[in-house]
C-alpha cells in the first residue's frame, strides 16, 4: 500500500522509487503484485506517462485511511507497551492525599498524559481486596500488615504532628511533649480499622504507661480537624496534615519517648509488571527519594 501510494502521487515510478529507497523495476513489481492480487488495474502506464484508472483513485483514497489507521494502532500500541497509554485506578486514604499524592499526580500527569487516572477513597482492607480483585493497580496507606500476595513499598517517612486548638494555653509553643498532655481530651481516627494511627496512637501513649482520653473517634482526618478547630480536643496526624487549614486549629511538632513519625506505603499486586503501574512505581520513587521527612520545629497556624 506504501509503495502503491507513493507512486499515485508522484506518477512517476522513477521518482517513487527514489522516495521509497527502492530500486524502480522493484518497485514495478510490487504494483503488478498488488493488481493481480486485487484483481484490478490501478494503473494505467506507458512510456511517457502514468495515471490513475478509476479503481486505482477508489483504491489510493481506502489505501489513506488503510495506512492511517495502521499507523494509529501501531502509536496506540507503543504508547501502551511505554505505559504512556491506557488507565490507572488508585486507592487512597487518609492524608496522604492532602501532600504526597497530589505531587505524584502532577509529575506523573506531565509526563504521561494520556493515562487516565481515577482516584477511589477506601481502607487498606478494602484496597487489598480489590488489588486481589484487578479492581485496583495501585493503593496508598500507612500501617499495612504484610499480605503474601501484596507488595508493599515504603514511600517516605512522616512526622507527627498535634493539632490542637487555636486557644489553647500550649498553642504558643513550637513543639510539645506528649507527657504534657496524657490527659487531654483526645480525637482519634480512624475508626474501625485495624492497625491504623489510632493503634499508633494508643502505643505512643503505652510508653508513658497511659491510655488516650479519647472523646470522639472519627472514621477521616477531615472530621477529627473540625472537631480540634471546634475545640472539643487533641489530636495526632501526620504532618501531611497541616496542608488542612482551618480556623482555629494550630500544628506543633509532637516530641514523646517513641519515634513520632509514621510511614506511608504504596501496595500493588506481586509479579504486575504493568508498564505503566511501572512508569507510575518510577515516578513514586524518584519523588520519595527526592524528599527527606520535613523538619516539623517550625509553628504553623490555620
Amino acid at each position: 500500500m506504501k509503495y502503491f501510494v507513493a507512486v499515485a502521487e508522484e506518477l512517476n515510478f522513477n521518482r517513487a522509487a527514489e522516495r521509497l529507497y527502492i530500486t524502480q523495476p522493484a518497485l514495478s513489481r510490487q504494483i503488478q503484485q498488488l493488481e493481480d492480487a486485487i484483481p484490478a488495474v490501478l494503473l494505467e502506464r506507458n512510456s511517457k506517462r502514468v495515471a490513475l484508472t478509476d479503481a486505482g483513485r477508489a483504491f489510493y483514497h481506502q489505501a489513506l485511511n488503510i495506512l492511517a489507521q495502521l499507523q494509529h494502532a501501531a502509536d496506540e500500541s507503543r504508547l501502551l507497551a511505554e505505559g504512556r497509554k491506557g488507565s490507572l485506578v488508585i486507592g487512597i486514604f487518609g492524608s496522604s492525599i492532602l501532600d504526597f499524592i497530589p505531587r505524584v499526580l502532577q509529575a506523573f500527569g506531565h509526563t504521561h498524559p494520556a493515562v487516565e487516572i481515577s482516584l477511589h477513597p477506601m481502607d487498606k482492607d478494602a484496597q487489598i481486596q480489590a488489588l486481589r480483585e484487578r479492581r485496583l493497580n495501585i493503593g496508598f496507606n500507612r500501617l499495612v500488615p504484610g499480605e503474601p500476595d501484596i507488595e508493599q513499598e515504603l514511600v517516605r517517612k512522616e512526622a507527627l504532628m498535634l493539632a490542637l486548638p487555636t486557644t489553647h494555653p500550649m498553642a504558643v509553643r513550637d513543639s510539645i511533649e506528649l507527657g504534657e498532655v496524657l490527659q487531654e481530651p483526645f480525637i482519634l481516627y480512624p475508626r474501625g480499622v485495624r492497625h491504623g494511627l489510632t493503634t499508633h496512637v494508643r502505643r505512643l501513649f503505652a510508653d508513658y504507661d497511659a491510655v488516650p482520653q479519647v472523646v470522639q473517634e472519627v472514621t477521616d482526618v477531615t472530621t477529627s480537624i473540625a472537631l480540634v478547630a471546634g475545640g472539643l480536643g487533641l489530636c495526632v496526624v501526620p504532618q501531611a496534615t497541616v496542608n488542612l487549614r482551618l480556623p482555629g486549629v494550630e500544628y506543633r511538632a509532637l516530641r514523646c519517648r517513641g519515634k513520632a513519625e509514621i510511614e506511608l506505603a504504596c501496595l500493588y499486586r506481586k509479579g504486575d509488571s504493568s508498564p505503566i503501574l511501572q512508569a507510575f512505581l518510577d515516578t513514586v520513587r524518584q519523588l520519595g527519594s527526592q524528599e527527606a521527612t520535613p523538619a516539623a520545629g517550625s509553628r504553623q497556624a490555620s
